[in-house]
């Protein structure tokens, strides 16, 4: 949901570069990836990603050990359970919670309260809507927020309706983040000339390559904002990228926690966690775990320069 990409025309897209890219430089590859990145951003993000890597960015070299703080989600609703599920995520080290609301006015307020109540100032609160909220309904839960310890409400309404948000972040007594409104550069400057749009979230998959991700990221606090960085959903790789980046462009909980979700990782030698942060030692790269990635691929095509194999193939 967050672009129009489908898997299947995702894979189609990484093939077509794949097929062009064939006797040729990483930096024709780089410049056809970035001309063809609005179609595709998702896929376009993969393959300059992975370019990234093959020719070592300095964004990915870490000289001194790093670590960039995490947020954890609160996922008990049961009002009994939550205070038990709190105190469990600050004993892991995780001093910022996120809080899903965005589907009943009345519910959210209740939970909010409730999480408030049991954190009680030991932790930060992100409430994310996840686009659930008509622009009424936003605007009456955001009107009715008390912000002790509310940092931010995420995305109140859906990604292209920007008169709902900004509607929304008018009225909200706590700061309002843009996330899946956000696709390029344009829109970031289009967030900041919103009252109450304070901070503007990214995701390495939607934005192309690391050094892109960097410039994004400065961009967004050059024109008054804080960006926040991170996808929850994002396996080790992505996360890892992430993390990268977040260590110098930064300054709140990183939202790179999807490496810790799967019971399977892609690294042999697993992205570290450690008291609600992850960990970049001095020097480390990953290595991929060959049998972990055969076991996750649903998909291969091989292509091979015509040269090769005979001009008449």
């Amino acid at each position: 949901g967050y672009t129009s990409e489908t898997p299947q025309a995702g894979w189609a897209f990484c093939a077509e570069h794949a097929r062009r890219a064939l006797g040729r430089s990483t930096a024709d590859l780089r410049r056809d990836l970035l001309a063809d990145l609005g179609r595709s951003p998702g896929a376009a993000s993969a393959m300059l990603t992975a370019l990234d890597m093959i020719e070592h960015d300095p964004l990915l070299d870490v000289a001194t050990e790093a670590r960039v703080p995490l947020l954890a989600p609160v996922h008990a609703t049961d009002p009994n359970e939550i205070a038990d599920e709190i105190e469990e995520l600050l004993a892991d080290g995780f001093r910022t919670l996120k809080v899903k609301v965005g589907f009943d006015v009345d519910g959210d307020m209740e939970r909010v309260a409730r999480i408030q109540a049991c954190a009680s100032g030991r932790a930060t609160l992100r409430l994310d809507a996840n686009r659930g909220f008509t622009r009424e309904q936003g605007c009456a839960f955001a009107q009715r927020l008390a912000p002790e310890g509310i940092e931010l409400f995420e995305q109140p309404c859906a990604s292209a309706d920007w008169d709902a948000n900004g509607a929304v972040a008018r009225v909200s007594r706590v700061p309002v983040m843009l996330d899946e409104s956000i696709y390029h550069e344009d829109d970031i400057d289009r967030a900041a000339t919103l009252e109450g749009v304070g901070f503007v979230k990214l995701k390495l998959k939607k934005i192309g390559s690391v050094s892109m991700l960097a410039r994004a990221l400065e961009r967004i606090r050059r024109l008054g904002m804080e960006p926040v960085l991170g996808d929850g959903v994002s396996c080790e790789i992505a996360c890892w990228m992430e993390a990268c980046v977040a260590r110098t462009t930064v300054r709140n909980a990183g939202e790179m926690n999807g490496f810790l979700k799967p019971r399977a990782r892609l690294f042999a030698d697993p992205l570290r966690f450690e008291a609600g942060s992850v960990v970049l030692p001095s020097g480390w790269r990953p290595r991929l775990d060959d049998a972990a990635v055969r076991a996750s691929t649903t998909h291969a095509q091989t292509f091979v320069a015509a040269s090769r194999i005979g001009a008449s193939t």
